[in-house]
């Protein structure tokens, strides 16, 4: 579709849905874009990936959740950022990261089954396990809740690795300055108990 089309640095553009899913997958953190009445908003939150819907919770009033539940038109773009990379010019300064753009329509979950299961599902990304070891919503809090999903029928990902581009010239080449790249990791830390 013409809104996944890659127009800057194309080669780095990717419309597999393995490369998609892994990325959506692996990132904790969305953000959705959408016009809400009071105008453009891009907003973070948590997501899960089941099959090839795209599942969002959070408050039954969350203003967020009950605009996209209309149907109109969202953007969700997820970033994993994987390195620093410095040039011997600053121009030539990047990052190494995965990236994934998708558009489309949400709906509400009003079903009560898959809406827990969609819970369950974000859960157990966050920790694999985690699922069994807390309570699930009672139905109180399940009909505080909404969820949304959103089909990832339209997405593209965007890649960049390696190191920086060739310096522009030969005097480019010969500063002093360093160049390379520092790998970013994210990692768990030890738990504090409440």
């Amino acid at each position: 579709m013409d809104r996944t089309r890659l127009r800057r640095k194309p080669a780095r553009g990717n419309h597999d849905r393995v490369v998609i899913d892994a990325i959506v997958d692996e990132a904790l953190i969305c953000h959705v874009g959408f016009v809400s009445p009071h105008g453009p908003i891009v907003i973070p939150t948590t997501h899960v990936r089941v099959g090839d819907t795209l599942y969002i919770h959070g408050s039954a009033v969350n203003a967020m959740l009950t605009t996209l539940a209309t149907g109109i038109d969202a953007c969700v773009t997820i970033t994993l950022l994987d390195a620093l990379v410095y040039s011997r010019t600053a121009f030539h300064h990047s990052v190494n990261y995965r990236s994934v753009v998708a558009f489309g329509r949400a709906t509400e979950v009003t079903d009560n089954e898959l809406k827990l299961a969609s819970l369950a599902a974000l859960i157990e990304k966050v920790e694999p396990g985690r699922s069994r070891e807390c309570r699930l919503p009672n139905p109180k809090e399940l009909k505080a809740t909404c969820v949304i999903a959103m089909l990832l029928t339209e997405a593209s990902a965007k890649i960049r690795t390696g190191p920086p581009v060739a310096d522009d010239t030969p005097e480019d080449a010969a500063l002093p300055y360093w160049a390379g790249v520092i790998p970013l990791i994210t990692t768990r830390g030890e738990r504090v108990p409440a």
